[in-house]
């Protein structure tokens, strides 16, 4: 049984409180999809040919992609962890180096920092544009920022159910 609280019902409907709501729900969906794993099982790669593709690899991944979008491209923060150390040859460092890392200490780091992000949104009109431009010189704003998070979370949600069905049984929406 789930005992992460979520809804992706916003308690107004200006365009800010849907944007957080949805982004929060699955935000919270990530959570809740780890809930009662075992240690063992959250550091397990199931998939042959996918061997960073473990719970705790991808909560990593979320928690690196947002400090990529909002610290370093929307802030123009300095990159920092293990996106730092990211080649040609290993670009996805976070998750690979997850398996070292306890999932309980990887949530409460991505609750943590999503609660700093919550805030700082916040902040800012969802039309200020980010200090870093992305690929091809493009401009983007915190909306786009906003948006493409939903989807990048929301996509990595869908492997966080495969891997738990393959990895104990467990399904749940």
């Amino acid at each position: 049984m789930t005992t992460t609280e979520r809804t992706d019902t916003p308690p107004a409907w200006d365009e800010r409180t849907q944007l957080t709501t949805f982004l929060d729900y699955a935000r919270a969906t990530a959570v809740a999809k780890c809930e009662g794993v075992s240690p063992e099982d959250a550091r397990k790669s199931p998939l042959p040919n996918s061997p960073l593709m473990t719970l705790c690899g991808l909560i990593s991944h979320l928690r690196w992609v947002e400090h990529w979008w909002l610290d370093v491209v929307f802030l123009d923060g300095e990159l920092e962890g293990p996106l730092a150390e990211a080649t040609d040859d290993d670009p996805d460092p976070e998750m690979r180096t997850a398996v070292d890392i306890p999932l309980p200490q990887l949530l409460a780091e991505y609750e943590e920092q999503s609660a700093r992000f919550r805030n700082l949104v916040s902040e800012h009109d969802l039309d200020t544009k980010a200090k870093r431009p992305i690929r091809d010189g493009l401009e983007v704003d915190l909306r786009w920022i906003l948006h493409h998070l939903i989807e990048e979370t929301a996509r990595h949600n869908g492997h966080l159910d495969i891997l738990r069905e393959l990895l104990d049984g467990r399904t749940g929406y």
